[in-house]
């Protein structure tokens, strides 16, 4: 019935299908295997992509070859540059979606790619033959064969849904949970734990008042996620903020006696940074109120995602308590929202392909790998399918350092110290975030997918050679344009910035602080007219070469001193318990997670510059 496959991906969320693209564009020979064909790439929590550290995640995704970008501009509702107040290396890209048209498209790209077939069943098993994984066994029985799989499970595995005192299995409202394969897997030596994530509930938008709200509107000047040229919308949807009060809060408060999270019903930890509502008024009992974001579901619906009110609280609390918020005292609910528990399994257990050290040819990626969000999930789902083709054609993994992308921050992370609550990606987790910011994304890592083959990058990797062109033109451009101080001092003055005594190369202009390109080439139509002729991306990357050259010049230097120590190979070898001069804690941690390199082993948790110093010798340096 089936023949056998090169790889099997087994969920269809964003990980699941980054994966299938990924290794179909490989040159792969994919099945996609999900418990619902209608629920592909499901929006399951908020419907937008990016944000803080997420958006130059998606921009890394889309350079590599990946779709997340091309459907996130495609779908989106509203676009915004989060963090323009501060320095490039914090800019972040977010869109507000289109649920529906969101899931649409990507379900249309899987379909119309030739290396891909679907599936629609559970899977509660694996083939293991050997310490090999060999294909999946589905509900019915079937066995189906390939030469790698990838689990993209999300919060399936064994999920139970917590609503106040109700709770019942699923993987997400109205699905039923997956069972099998952790049971299968913790008998193969694996280990599992558990995590909590939460999503708030969906409200009717046309009985809201959002004159009683704050209007935020997207930026005036969409960008894309994208490097190519994905179709762009014409005009956008406002979302809104508004604000719990104290009322409310003591609303929900009689609600927590009932609460599975302050009940010991929920025994796993949820998102640190993204907590329910009566988490955030618990722990932040001195704060009168919190900000609400009244996001709309898409273009053709009248559905409204209360952002910032996550709940497991009982429905008739939830209700009680969003009725008293400005704008929602005449609210209709479509859905209360809840939590949800599942299993994950602590990615220490993976090597930094994201194969699984007790398995060969089984790969994790996603929340099964005890992350969170669209993005990171996106990302390792990527990462993950390109690996797996690599492995079964024998060929070196793809690992990408912490220098050259946020996915190798985030991978380097998970692998090497683990996580026991939601893993989710900021920018202060890189320490050369300078380096990898989002304008540069492509030019970082378009040629390094190009040269392990994936598929389709030709055109790409013109556009990143001309944008490299134009940088480097517009960078001479700001060397050798003189600045007349009879045409700039006014500005300057204007600026609080100190005029010229005589004419100066622009450049010098540019790295004032305070002062950037499109002010001056406001004041100067000729500067404008010239710069008009080349690519405004490779404009804005010329001006951040210019006016953060010292920190980018440091922080490449660090870089090549950690490259260094990347550079020395661990032997696969080595006994770490019989090397009584490292600590109790390095010997453990090391041999648990088998570093390939000294600077690898550098940044597990645990093992002190000591413990390096006493590797080094070890492997006769």
């Amino acid at each position: 019935m089936f023949p056998k496959y090169n790889v099997i991906v087994v969920g269809a969320g964003h990980a699941g299908c980054e994966a299938a693209v990924a290794a179909a564009n490989m040159g792969s020979r994919v099945l996609l295997v999900t418990m619902n064909m209608n629920t592909i790439a499901q929006m399951s929590c908020n419907p937008a992509m990016g944000g803080v550290a997420k958006g130059q995640i998606v921009r890394e995704v889309d350079a590599l070859g990946g779709y997340s970008g091309i459907v996130s501009d495609e779908s989106m509702v509203q676009f915004r540059m989060l963090n323009l107040s501060k320095g490039p290396a914090m800019w972040s890209p977010r869109t507000q979606n289109d649920r529906m048209m969101f899931a649409g498209l990507w379900r249309k790209k899987l379909e119309e790619h030739p290396n891909i077939d679907f599936w629609q069943e559970s899977v509660p098993g694996l083939l293991i033959s050997g310490g090999v994984c060999k294909g999946i066994i589905t509900s019915l029985g079937i066995e189906i064969l390939s030469d790698a799989v990838v689990l993209t499970n999300g919060t399936f595995l064994n999920g139970i849904i917590h609503i106040g005192e109700k709770q019942f299995g699923g993987g997400r409202a109205g699905e039923k949970a997956a069972t099998g394969i952790t049971e299968q897997l913790i008998s193969l030596g694996f280990e599992s734990g558990r995590m909590k994530t939460g999503t708030p509930p969906r409200v009717d938008g046309r009985t809201l008042d959002y004159s009683k709200m704050e209007v935020q509107p997207g930026d005036e000047k969409i960008q894309r996620f994208s490097f190519t040229e994905s179709k762009l919308p014409e005009k956008q949807l406002p979302c809104h903020i508004t604000y719990t009060s104290e009322s409310v809060h003591e609303t929900l408060k009689e609600g927590f006696e009932k609460s599975p999270m302050f009940n010991g019903r929920i025994q796993g930890l949820g998102p640190r940074y993204c907590p329910s509502i009566e988490d955030k008024i618990n722990r932040f009992a001195d704060k009168e109120r919190h900000q609400l974001f009244v996001e709309p579901e898409g273009w053709d619906t009248c559905e409204i995602y209360v952002n910032g009110f996550s709940s497991s609280l009982p429905e008739d609390v939830q209700y009680k308590a969003l009725k008293k918020v400005p704008g929602f005292e005449n609210m209709k609910m479509f859905r209360p929202g809840y939590a949800i528990e599942y299993d994950y399994f602590p990615p220490v257990q993976l090597n930094m392909n994201l194969e699984t050290k007790l398995i060969k040819n089984l790969f994790f990626a996603g929340q099964i790998n005890g992350t969170t969000g669209y993005e990171e999930a996106a990302c390792q789902g990527l990462m993950a399918g390109i690996n797996a083709h690599l492995a079964i054609f024998e060929k070196d993994p793809f690992i990408l350092k912490r220098s050259e992308a946020y996915i190798g921050v985030l991978i380097d992370d998970l692998v090497n110290k683990g996580t026991n609550e939601p893993y989710r990606m900021f920018t202060s987790r890189a320490e050369y975030r300078i380096l990898l910011r989002q304008d540069n994304a492509d030019i970082r890592l378009t040629p390094l997918a190009v040269q392990i083959g994936m598929s389709g990058l030709d055109h790409r990797m013109e556009t990143v050679n001309n944008k490299e062109e134009d940088i480097k033109k517009v960078e001479n451009l700001f060397d050798s344009y003189s600045m007349d101080p009879n045409i700039i001092n006014s500005f300057l003055n204007d600026v609080d910035s100190s005029p010229l005594k005589q004419k100066v190369k622009l450049k010098s202009i540019i790295s004032r602080p305070n002062i950037t390109l499109d002010k001056i080439r406001n004041v100067i139509p000729e500067l404008d007219n010239t710069l008009s002729a080349y690519h405004q991306d490779a404009v804005m990357s010329a001006e951040i070469a210019v006016k953060y050259d010292g920190y980018i010049r440091k922080e490449q230097e660090m870089v090549d001193k950690m490259e260094r120590l990347e550079s020395v190979r661990l032997f696969d070898d080595l006994d770490y318990r019989k090397m009584q001069s490292l600590s109790i804690e390095a010997r453990e941690k090391l041999e648990k997670v088998r570093p390939r390199t000294i600077g690898q082993a550098s940044r597990i948790s645990g093992v002190s510059p000591s413990d390096i110093s006493i590797l080094l010798v070890h492997v006769g340096r």
